[in-house]
């Protein structure tokens, strides 16, 4: 009798035990889920910023070339009024 009392209380155990490392093992593919998450986010983020860097860089580019042009367009303008003037 006591045997069986024993082997009833070890497969209760048995089976808490069971359940736990079920438990356990949902929260570990929750967890694995959550880590692939924040890595894809933290990659889209470095993109993002490479992104933005790369688009800093052009708008500083058109800018220097928009000034650029607004000098060469105001000269000519002074030519042509000169030009204007002496004829």
């Amino acid at each position: 009798m006591q045997v069986f009392k024993q082997h009833c209380q070890i497969a209760e155990e048995y089976h808490e035990v069971k359940k736990e490392i079920a438990l356990l093992e949902e929260r570990k593919k929750e967890l694995i889920a959550k880590l692939d998450q924040a890595e894809k986010e933290k990659v889209d983020a470095a993109q993002l910023v490479r992104e933005f860097e790369a688009l800093t860089e052009e708008n500083r580019t058109l800018k220097l070339a928009q000034s650029q042009c607004v000098e060469q367009l105001e000269k000519l303008r002074i030519q042509y009024q000169k030009r204007q003037g002496s004829s």
